[in-house]
């Protein structure tokens, strides 16, 4: 689903204006941008949590050339999900098989 999908969603469910979600979502969207990079852990119950984590710089060798490349410390964002998602998706798989 991409993000057209998504918001064409959220209005047909909220009755709301396009330009009422393309605005809520893009205040989402700074929301997270301004805590992850505060490195704070953001929680939406019933959903999962977005948790920063740093990893270091490291050193890559390509295989091809034999060069070795320094990779920047960097910030990634983690997604756990909660457990009624964990449990829905476990109970999807096993309605598959």
């Amino acid at each position: 689903m991409d993000y057209k999908e998504f918001t064409d969603k959220l209005q047909e469910r909220t009755g709301r204006d396009v330009a009422v979600i393309d605005k809520v979502m893009s205040a989402m969207s700074s929301v997270f941008k301004e805590q992850c990079s505060n490195m704070n852990t953001i929680s939406v119950q019933g959903f999962g949590s977005f948790e920063p984590k740093k990893k270091m710089e490291r050193e890559v060798v390509n295989p091809v050339t034999g060069v070795r490349m320094l990779i920047p410390p960097k910030i990634v964002l983690s997604f756990k999900p909660a457990t009624g998602i964990k449990n829905r998706i476990k109970e999807l798989r096993q309605d598959e098989q």
